[in-house]
């Protein structure tokens, strides 16, 4: 489908959209160009797509004890945010003239294709939202959620990347994860893991930041437990926090390797002994697919990620026995399925890289 023209437009909210957006990138039969901002543009940008770095979003306040403050204040936030990507994408899409527009939950850019009777394609795994409680903010994020679910209606396709039945115009193709580029063995030696590794995801937002600390806690007493010396502690802290100095003072203090902004989650995942993180739904979906033992810590208020944990058997509160389940976790084996292939029809990604051609091509009818 060389003739065919994608603009594909990524949530820069976190780095769950980009992580699944390069792994459909890579499966697509033609040139297309991203348009998202922050570190969701670093990552499509290393792994070898042209990106517009442009979407600027608004940051979740979240507390020293890992709870979301002020939720009605960031929806409104997030709504002149969505005014301003409707701008943006105006510009994008009237200069490329695509024949589909992808959005990973990038609705403004949905909005502006279909205002423009282009064909359009979205990816997510949230069919509404639920920040809020009380009035004013939840008649806001109704109406919200009712645009929402009205531009889903409109869509060509709407790619969900979980297991289950197609239903209409939603196509659920499974996770959809990013492959390793060697075996874990391979990985370790290549990242220097030696010891039993625990692995600490804090995300693409600074939202994480209490999780170090909480982490850099729990591994401590974790040690002791174990007579200390046969484990490491390695935190990734992602694009927005590496810079935050104390957090980073206090782990290399404390003896914990500091990674920073990494754009090969998904290995260091697979090489690693247990995984603690946020509860992100694409590292939920890659730590399942590499089998790496792990503890998801939501951050309390957030509907989608306590939703997420929960789904696992996890909660915000256990934050507070994370060194009880870091210790059980060390303890429990791999699943043997780790880090599968995903054959030569490309898994859940190579689905979704169909179902986004079909649509450009005008075929979506045929594929339901």
């Amino acid at each position: 489908m060389p003739d065919k023209r994608i603009s594909f437009f990524t949530s820069p909210i976190g780095l769950g959209h980009a992580t699944r957006d390069a792994a459909i990138a890579a499966r697509l039969g033609t040139d297309i160009r991203f348009t998202t901002g922050g570190g969701a543009a670093r990552l499509l940008s290393g792994a070898g797509n042209s990106v517009r770095d442009e979407y600027r979003p608004p940051g979740f306040e979240v507390d020293g004890s890992g709870r979301l403050r002020n939720p009605a204040r960031w929806l409104w936030r997030y709504y002149r945010y969505y005014r301003d990507c409707k701008r943006i994408a105006s510009r994008v899409i009237a200069r490329e003239k695509p024949d589909a527009v992808v959005s990973d939950e990038d609705f403004a850019s949905v909005a502006v294709a279909q205002g423009m009777g282009i064909r359009t394609v979205l990816i997510t795994d949230v069919l509404q939202t639920r920040f809020t409680s009380g009035w004013p903010g939840t008649a806001i994020e109704g109406r919200m959620n009712g645009a929402m679910r009205e531009m889903m209606g409109k869509c060509d396709a709407v790619i969900m990347p979980e297991a289950g039945r197609n239903d209409g115009n939603m196509f659920r193709v499974g996770p959809i994860t990013r492959s390793p580029s060697g075996t874990r063995e391979e990985i370790r030696r290549a990242c220097g893991f030696e010891k039993k590794t625990v692995l600490v995801s804090v995300g693409g937002t600074d939202a994480g930041a209490f999780l170090i600390d909480r982490a850099l806690d729990a591994m401590s007493a974790v040690d002791r437990g174990r007579g200390g010396g046969d484990t490491e502690t390695v935190i990734v802290a992602g694009p927005s926090i590496e810079a935050a100095a104390a957090g980073i003072r206090k782990a290399r203090g404390r003896g914990a390797r500091v990674m920073g902004y990494v754009d090969n989650l998904h290995e260091l995942i697979l090489a690693a002994d247990v995984l603690v993180s946020l509860a992100g739904r694409s590292t939920i979906d890659e730590a399942e697919a590499a089998g790496t033992p792990s503890v998801f810590i939501p951050i309390a208020g957030h509907f989608e990620q306590e939703a997420n944990a929960a789904r696992l058997g996890f909660a915000a509160s256990d934050i507070d026995r994370l060194a009880d389940m870091i210790g059980a976790k060390l303890d429990e084996p791999r699943r043997p399925d780790a880090a599968a292939a995903a054959g030569d029809d490309g898994g859940p990604a190579g689905a979704a890289a169909r179902l986004i051609e079909s649509v450009a091509a005008g075929q979506a009818d045929a594929r339901r």
